[in-house]
């Protein structure tokens, strides 16, 4: 597309073969865009925003380049791996050789307390048992109880629909588990990969994310981050990706309408343009998607406005000086998550630039920038004694009010999978039926589930390639 002027597309207009056009530039419609592409189908990819990469993206302030929001991914993420591979931006977003996570507790009243989670070359669950038999945030009667707690979620079976309808908090107290052991382990993982508390979520994610994460393989839960910005990956490196294999891609191009014609095809409506296609991907949050869906394609569609929100907060500070020599911690006892060290990948010379992550932050969401920094300074200050007599240069906050869909119980019932009942009409996005949390894993696949559906229906073969990652998982 191009400024001006803008006519209506039809098949007559293109060479023979089949098309999509998939709606939404975030990591799901961008992976639908390359599965399809790499098996032979002619796409349009269409992104309202000025880049791709969803709500994984960066932004310039001054001469910081910033990410919206710190992502990190796992070792069991095989589809996001997979699409790494396939950006050609592997090396840029390594994995840890080896779990490892500094906990950081100020709970005590002994003061600041270091402890680490990390993982020794051992089979599960002993991969961790050395961790856990020396963490110090708990006594040694919660660290039992734990191992006990971690072989009952392992004993569950994932595919049982009545998980989704418990909360996690109360199956946790159930085995045992004291309001410190929730604090100090579970909701210090599962916090930040459901973006919920124990209590708020579904029974039926949480054992996903902790069996697959921390009781599958040893290295499941070794931690990969970006050392670049986000929009080196998710915009510059995938809109190569797509040029390279044929993809068109139109960015600021919002779609206002999607619909059958009388042969069966798909009218995608744009401002002053109509394109059409055999098959059409929304890759889109859920509310676009149902003010989208056609009549009839979803028996239920209303369920999508259902499936609730969850914000995330990043507290973003540049100092003056090196105040912490790790890559990143976590931290118990303070309103403080997560800690990153962003200097390098910000393109910052001097100082030194920390990211707090703040998952569920339904009280902080819209607090004033003045108020964050008066509760965020003290507490980084506390957590790091360098930072005590540092010149705070920078203090600014992002704020995703709809990051993720809330994963609360009975949520999975409301979650549609790829396939519509309009034939040639396809869901991706990570709030769809993947059987993950909304992270970009969860979106990776669900763009995967929505290539290989429309490619049976399109009578195109799937790409081998594509399903690599179900191998290695």
């Amino acid at each position: 597309m191009t400024d001006g002027t803008r006519s209506e597309r039809t098949h007559d207009d293109i060479p023979s073969g089949r098309t999509a056009v998939v709606i939404g530039g975030g990591l799901a419609g961008i992976t639908a865009a390359l599965a399809l592409a790499d098996a032979g189908v002619r796409v349009t990819l269409l992104e309202g925003r000025p880049r791709l990469g969803g709500l994984a993206f960066s932004f310039q302030r001054g001469d910081l380049t910033v990410d919206n929001g710190q992502h990190v991914y796992l070792r069991c993420c095989t589809a996001y791996r997979w699409f790494l591979d396939r950006i050609e931006g592997a090396e840029l977003a390594p994995l840890q050789n080896r779990l490892d996570v500094p906990v950081l507790d100020l709970a005590k009243p002994e003061g600041r307390r270091l402890g680490r989670l990390r993982r020794d070359p051992l089979p599960v669950p002993l991969h961790l048992g050395r961790s856990l038999a020396v963490y110090p945030h708990l006594s040694l009667a919660e660290r039992a109880k734990i191992g006990r707690a971690a072989l009952a979620l392992r004993g569950l079976d994932l595919a049982d629909p009545s998980l989704d309808a418990q909360d996690f908090g109360s199956w946790l107290a159930a085995h045992g588990q004291s309001a410190r052991a929730v604090e100090a382990l579970w909701d210090l993982v599962g916090v930040a990969t459901l973006n919920a508390v124990a209590g708020d979520a579904s029974l039926g994610l949480a054992a996903m994310v902790f069996k697959t994460g921390l009781l599958s393989d040893p290295g499941a839960a070794d931690i990969g981050w970006a050392h670049v910005p986000l929009g080196e990956l998710h915009d510059r490196l995938a809109r190569k990706a797509l040029d390279s294999a044929g993809v068109r891609t139109e960015v600021r191009t919002r779609v206002t309408s999607v619909s059958t014609n009388e042969n069966g095809s798909w009218n995608v409506q744009v401002p002053g343009e109509t394109l059409t296609a055999d098959a059409v991907v929304l890759a889109v949050a859920q509310r676009e998607a149902h003010d989208l869906l056609p009549a009839g394609a979803l028996d239920a569609p209303e369920n999508l406005l259902d499936i609730g929100t969850a914000p995330i907060l990043n507290v973003h500070v540049v100092y003056d000086r090196t105040v912490l020599t790790k890559p990143f911690f976590a931290a118990l006892g303070t309103p403080v998550q997560w800690v990153f060290d962003r200097t390098h990948a910000s393109g910052l010379r001097e100082g030194q630039y920390l990211a707090l992550s703040q998952s569920a932050a339904q009280d902080e969401i819209d607090a004033p920038v003045a108020e964050l920094r008066e509760r965020y300074l003290p507490e980084l200050e506390r957590l790091l004694p360098a930072a005590r007599g540092a010149e705070v240069k920078d203090f600014f906050v992002t704020r995703e009010r709809t990051a993720t869909f809330a994963p609360t119980p009975g949520v999975g019932r409301l979650r549609p999978g790829a396939r519509t009942k309009a034939p040639g009409l396809y869901l991706a996005g990570a709030w769809t039926a993947t059987g993950w949390p909304a992270t970009m894993e969860s979106a990776v696949r669900s763009g995967v589930s929505a290539a290989d559906a429309a490619l049976g229906t399109l009578g195109r073969p799937r790409p081998r390639h594509l399903f690599e990652f179900e191998e290695a998982a």
